[in-house]
């Protein structure tokens, strides 16, 4: 984030949806529909994740790699209808910000991000939360928007913020970034993807959220680093929790050289078997990206086309 483990696969199961409320994954098989918004439904036990847990199962029907992308991307890469028909047999996470509403594009389930968990229990405690909501994403960084505590002590938070998702019918992805690893640097120093690594933060953070997403996306000009810091930080996450989902990120526009469709399509299938799918950014410039080229849609669609 030495060993591999190919994507878990499940049959392709029937899809209902009720009104407005988004499907249940029920064991490895989904079927039926929610009665309610998924935030609005009986707590789950402490330490125990929620009957429709965002299993590998669940996100990854016919074996297909699930997409997580924001509500801004989705709505980018779907105006092409090849795309769109290919995220439409995927599944799909759409990452909104508190206050947004769903797109409802391509079956996507609604995700809302948070950089704190003061300002996750906040929302979730005063219902602000979208109907449909299905997880929370905690999303702590080296920056302004991440206490420093959180920053020091990434998996007792991400502890606290899954206790909160648990007790209200919620999964919870976690996507620390690399730079975590600058906050309590480990002996020895090297590339940031190294030092996270060698401070073993995936597993730590494995084992405390349904759902870890790696921010591997500044190491995709070269495949053969991307993939090798993606195979051994799953390798420790999956050591820690067999039942934890993995995404591995990637990105359209991030600082530096320009890349390419074909470098994002190269990392994809460099990794395939390794992750049960993708976060796909296309980042706007922007206090959470100030140092981000310009957004290239074009180039996440490409990919795309290229992989689904």
């Amino acid at each position: 984030m030495i060993a591999t483990r190919p994507v878990r696969l499940m049959a392709a199961a029937a899809r209902e949806v009720c009104g407005a409320a988004v499907l249940t994954a029920v064991a490895s098989v989904l079927t039926g529909c929610s009665v309610s918004a998924p935030h609005r439904g009986h707590a789950s036990p402490p330490g125990r994740a929620p009957s429709g847990a965002l299993t590998p199962a669940a996100l990854t029907p016919g074996g297909r790699p699930v997409w997580m992308l924001t509500r801004a991307a989705l709505a980018q890469v779907a105006k092409e209808p090849a795309v769109l028909a290919g995220l439409q047999r995927s599944r799909v996470l759409e990452i909104l910000h508190p206050g947004q509403k769903p797109l409802a594009v391509a079956g996507a389930l609604p995700v809302v991000t948070f950089s704190a968990v003061s300002d996750l229990d906040q929302a979730v405690s005063g219902g602000q939360l979208p109907d449909g909501t299905r997880a929370l994403l905690y999303d702590p960084e080296t920056w302004a928007l991440t206490p420093r505590t959180e920053q020091l002590n990434p998996a007792g938070a991400a502890r606290r913020a899954q206790d909160i998702a648990h007790a209200h019918g919620l999964s919870l992805i976690v996507a620390p970034a690399l730079n975590l690893s600058t906050a309590s640097p480990a002996p020895g120093g090297g590339p940031r993807w190294r030092q996270f690594l060698r401070l073993r933060l995936a597993g730590a953070i494995a084992k405390v959220t349904d759902v870890l997403e790696l921010q591997a996306q500044s190491l995709e000009r070269s495949t053969s680093t991307y993939a090798e810091f993606v195979r051994e930080a799953a390798a420790q996450a999956r050591a820690a929790n067999p039942r934890v989902a993995i995404l591995a990120g990637l990105s359209t526009n991030p600082p530096g050289a320009e890349v390419t469709s074909q470098q994002l399509a190269a990392a994809m299938h460099a990794t395939r078997g390794i992750v049960d799918g993708y976060w796909l950014n296309i980042p706007g410039r922007g206090p959470r990206c100030p140092t981000c080229n310009s957004p290239r849609p074009d180039v996440g669609r490409a990919a795309l086309r290229a992989v689904l």
